[in-house]
């Protein structure tokens, strides 16, 4: 489900943490959902930009891109965008500290945290990418922090995979 009151448009695509459920309004994707457990459905996105993001979403699965570029919803505040860039700012197959990556944004760990945390974009705005350096990891999307350490192996090249295991 897509968790938005206006209607959404929808698509989602079978990946190997899950089904991703991409949900868009007129121009904007509103969020991406990962189930670890759910049904992928058998149709065509509805809009050029769910065609769009299934493309690209596709594509880094297939390891055939790194980075993202859609239109993402907006955050209210200007520094929920900072905060935004800057975690999307982690480059594909690296990590960063919540503190590092706070000190570079002139914020604190907790913000940056908080960040991933609500973060309604998950592996576009890639927050599997910022890590705990004390205690358990965690992750909002798919299987929580086991869905993150996939992440972080497959971007880092520790897991094959290819396009076709999903065929």
């Amino acid at each position: 489900m897509c968790a938005m009151t206006a209607p959404t448009a929808t698509a989602t695509i079978l990946s190997p943490i899950g089904i991703i459920r991409l949900c868009a309004e007129g121009a904007e994707l509103v969020s991406v959902r990962i189930d670890p457990e759910g049904a992928a459905t058998d149709q065509a996105p509805a809009t050029p930009l769910l065609k769009e993001a299934v493309a690209q979403m596709t594509a880094y699965f297939a390891r055939e891109r790194q980075n993202f570029d859609l239109p993402l919803r907006p955050l209210p505040s200007e520094r929920g965008e900072a905060l935004r860039m800057g975690i999307a700012s982690v480059p594909y197959g690296a990590t960063l500290t919540y503190g590092k990556l706070a000190t570079g944004l002139g914020s604190a760990p907790r913000a940056v945290g908080q960040a991933c945390k609500r973060n309604p974009f998950p592996i576009i705005i890639p927050c599997h990418r910022v890590t705990s350096t004390a205690g358990p990891e965690y992750y909002s999307g798919g299987a929580g922090a086991s869905t993150k350490a996939w992440l972080i192996d497959f971007e880092q090249g520790k897991i094959p995979w290819k396009r076709t295991q999903l065929l």
